[in-house]
């Protein structure tokens, strides 16, 4: 991504993933670098700021696996070069306490650039029913 240029839809789409890809390695100070200082976060456990520190803790100590995962119905809105939010839905394989689940969710992050790069200031996820 150029310095100035506002990133593309396949720019922001692999930094999501190089998120989702963080997470499924247990790479804690990956998730951190691409963290806010304090992330918001919404999903089945309620609304959450979490700490920049306490992201990458938390991805390293998760009693939880990404076994793999899909993006579907993916769509990109960039508002400024400094601002990028993703919607789309996301099919996961995942072991949890020994025992393999899959499950569709929707997801939608918004990424700022700041002078550290690009960090994901809110996340939200809506665990699909329908799956």
């Amino acid at each position: 991504m150029s310095a100035h240029n506002k990133p593309t839809r396949d720019d922001i789409i692999a930094l999501e993933k190089s998120y989702w890809d963080a997470v499924q390695q247990k790479d804690g100070k990956r998730t951190a670098e691409l963290s806010a200082k304090q992330a918001l976060v919404t999903g089945a456990r309620g609304v959450m700021i979490i700490p920049k520190d306490k992201m990458g803790k938390m991805t390293e100590e998760s009693s939880w696996t990404i076994e793999s995962y899909a993006f579907d119905d993916v769509n990109v809105t960039v508002p400024s070069a400094d601002v990028a939010i993703i919607v789309y839905t996301v099919r996961q394989k995942m072991t949890m306490d020994g025992k393999t689940q899959e499950m569709k969710a929707a997801e939608s992050s918004t990424w700022l650039k700041g002078k550290d790069g690009w960090e994901c200031h809110a996340h939200s996820e809506t665990i699909l029913s329908d799956y």
